[in-house]
């Protein structure tokens, strides 16, 4: 009885499909995926925010003066750029 007992615990923790080891890869996924699902639901909030204030035309023309480098006609632009090696 001693051994049968001890080869089916042995069988339930490393052969079976529901064993130890496949639960505990199984919830290692589970809270990487949770990681995921916050990090892309802060990204959507953020992306809300900037579609909301792209519909205002003055953000819109200074979010393109910014990431694009566009420019009025007959304006000057002057690009600083810092050198980080001393």
């Amino acid at each position: 009885m001693l051994v049968i007992s001890i080869v089916f615990l042995i069988w339930m923790s490393f052969f079976d499909e529901n064993s130890f080891i496949n639960k505990n890869k199984l919830n290692n996924d589970i809270k990487e995926l949770n990681k995921e699902t916050k990090y892309y639901k802060l990204e959507i909030s953020k992306d809300t925010k900037m579609m909301e204030n792209l519909n205002n035309t003055d953000s819109l023309e200074k979010y393109a003066r910014e990431k694009y480098k566009m420019k009025k006609e007959n304006e000057e632009i002057f690009l600083i750029e810092f050198d980080s090696v001393k």
